[in-house]
Parts: structure tokens; sequence; C-alpha cells
């Protein structure tokens, strides 16, 4: 098939439209007539990812995160981001990119948080649809949370947001929003959060969030390598529902910058 027929199929489940405004998504490099066999699904598309998708033999990459997020004045090898976008046109991979369509969209990836965190009663956090909120079948304490919270994102680690540092404090309902969502918070606080999960919070940011009852928990941006599996497991259902000739393939690179000693 080609990549126009195979975006058609995966733009049923994700619209380009739900993206917010200016938000660079869609085909980003490449053409639609190209024809595509195996898909690299990947968070971010970086040095290790590129030399992936040659070694698997992918003709697409569909990454969350945009490869350009703005114009490029020059396409050269002096510049590392523009050496990974020479890398892929020469390699004949292209990339598309589904980025803040996945994370409102219906069935996209806060509601894959949601559904491995057990919240029920689940509802948008914005109006947009944008980040989710939602209910534990029980109260649980604050430490039995993030223990459970660290084996669903695969980290050792969190920042909490939160002058308490109580971890037998009950939580019962949680807001979240993938990616850097701190700007949210009012918003999780309004819907009656206990807890706000997101990532890459502020400073002074977190002085505000402090002076409230909400507490933050920050796994950092890397939380989105859901996007991962997620991805995987709804493009295999399109291959089979359609009978697709086409293989999704679940990228095993480590793209996360950050590194905990």
């Amino acid at each position: 098939m080609i990549i126009s027929e195979f975006v058609k199929l995966y733009e049923e489940f994700c619209p380009k439209e739900l993206s917010e405004v200016g938000d660079p998504v869609g085909l980003q490099i490449g053409s639609l007539k190209n024809e595509v066999k195996k898909i690299l699904v990947t968070l971010d598309v970086r040095e290790q990812t590129v030399e992936e998708a040659k070694r698997v033999g992918a003709d697409l990459i569909l990454a969350k995160h945009p490869i350009i997020f703005t114009p490029l004045s020059n396409l050269t090898d002096l510049d590392s981001q523009e050496k990974i976008v020479m890398d892929l046109v020469v390699a004949g991979i292209s990339v598309y990119t589904s980025h803040t369509n996945i994370d409102i969209v219906l069935g996209g990836i806060n509601d894959y948080f949601a559904s491995k965190l057990g919240l029920t009663n689940v509802t948008f956090l914005l109006e947009n649809g944008m980040g989710r909120v939602g209910d534990l079948p029980e109260e649980i304490s604050l430490q039995d949370f993030i223990d459970q919270a660290k084996k669903i994102f695969h980290q050792e680690r969190f920042r909490i947001v939160s002058y308490n540092h109580d971890l037998t404090r009950s939580i019962h309902r949680v807001a979240i929003c993938g990616g850097a969502g701190s700007k949210f918070w009012k918003d999780a606080l309004a819907k009656g959060a206990d807890l706000f999960i997101t990532a890459d919070v502020f400073y002074h940011v977190g002085h505000d969030i402090c002076s409230t009852s909400l507490t933050v928990l920050d796994p950092g941006h890397y939380m989105e390598h859901l996007f991962v599996p997620l991805v995987t497991e709804k493009l295999d259902s399109i291959i089979f529902e359609h009978q697709l000739a086409v293989k999704a393939i679940k990228s095993i690179e480590n793209t996360n910058p950050f590194y905990d000693i």
C-alpha cells in the first residue's frame, strides 16, 4: 500500500483536525505516494531511531513528537537536527507525526493512561479533550499509588510537587495529562483532583501548586513512551481489519534525554 492509503485509515482513528492550532502533525518527511511495508512506531525521531528504522527495514516512522517543530533555514550536516532529517531523506524513510491529536482523541494516549491507572468515571480535563480526570476504585495511600504508577510508566522515581510529604495520605481522584501539561493544574484542581500527573513542572509553577491542596507527580516527559505500545496495538488492529500487507514494529530505543544517578 502507499502512505496516503495508510494515512487515511490511521486518521479515521486520530484525525489531524483534533490537533492544537499550529501543531505540526501529519506527514513531515517523504511522499504520500511512497510505498509502505514496515512502520516503526516511536516517541521521538532521534539518531538512534533513524538507525533502528534502517536496521528493521522501515519505510515509515510514526512518531508522537514532530521532528520539525519550526521551519528549517538550512539542510546540512553541520547541525545535528538537520542531519537527522537529511539521513531520513537519503534513506528514503518517511516520517508521520501524531502529536496533540493523539492526546485529545478518544482512545488516545490520555485515555490509555487513565485505563492503565484503573480510573473510573473518566471525563475530559479540558473542554477540548486534553487530559483526563477520574476516580480510583477505592482510596489508597499516596505511597501505594506511586508504587503502582512507577510500574505503569516503567520509571524508578517521580518528582512530587507538594509541601505535604506525608505519603500515607489518601488519594481518590486523579487527573492526568501526558507531556508538559503543568499549565492545566488549575483545571485539575477545579475538577476536584487530589493528584495531577503531568511532566515538566517549572519551579515557580511548583510554588503555586504547593499553595493549594493539589499534589502533582512529575514523571518526566518520557512518560509518553507509552505512545509506542498504544499506537502499535492500534495499527495491528487496523492491519488485521483491512488485511494489509504492512507490519507495525515497536521501537526499542530509549530516547529519554535524562538519566538518573
